[in-house]
């Protein structure tokens, strides 16, 4: 099986670029973000606190949580709903952030995604996808971009959504999380030893892609 990973901090572009390399290689992509979003957003309908590991720890014993793949488009299920239409929202990431931060949810969300690599051809991104979810992944990268940039592309996409947000919440929510992801005691966000840094500050996420699947299919050679 071909497991490729993706890390880096939030708003480098992961996202986009994991999506395109699955495309080129006809592979499943594996939106690892999603999971975590989409167990914070069931948390918070159940009004559990995502802050409180304890309260967090009961909701994760009574969900369950389920990915699949409609025409290639991965979808997550938490207790049965279709919980994907509504992950996306801003306030959404840092409950993901909150919720990712407890040790329970990351191994349990870690299970789930290495049963998913175990049969199938995938390319996920997160911030320990090459460290803890599959550090004996075949291809790994780490890839940033400057915290300014970053901003300006997640500010970008949610005016686009019609987002009622600043600039300079979006940037101060990005310092945050990352500050957040870095320094979590459990698998923080780090890069791999093994893993190829790429900094796509002043590069398209087409670029970005193209060195991946180059990357990739020459070592396959």
């Amino acid at each position: 099986m071909i497991a490729i990973t993706i890390d880096g901090p939030s708003g480098a572009g992961k996202s986009t670029v994991a999506r395109a390399v699955a495309k080129k290689l006809d592979i499943i992509y594996l939106d690892t973000g999603a999971i975590y979003r989409a167990l914070a957003y069931s948390a918070i309908g159940d009004g559990v606190d995502v802050t409180d590991e304890a309260a967090v720890g009961g909701f994760l014993s009574r969900v369950a949580v389920d990915v699949r793949y409609d025409g290639g488009e991965q979808r997550v299920f938490c207790g049965g709903r279709d919980t994907t239409p509504f992950i996306r929202e801003h306030k959404i990431s840092k409950a993901a952030s909150d919720i990712s931060k407890h040790v329970s949810v990351r191994i349990k969300m870690s299970e789930i995604q290495r049963e998913i690599a175990k049969n199938n051809d995938v390319v996920l991104d997160g911030r320990d996808a090459g460290t803890f979810v599959l550090p004996n992944a075949g291809y790994k990268f780490y890839l940033t971009a400057d915290v300014g940039e970053r901003a300006r592309r997640r500010f970008a996409e949610l005016k686009q959504k019609n987002a009622d947000i600043q600039y300079e919440r979006v940037l101060e929510d990005i310092k945050q999380r990352d500050y957040n992801d870095s320094n979590r005691p459990f698998a923080p966000l780090k890069k791999a030893d093994d893993a190829v840094l790429i900094d796509s500050t002043s590069l398209t996420a087409e670029q970005v892609a193209e060195s991946v699947v180059k990357a990739v299919t020459a070592e396959k050679q």
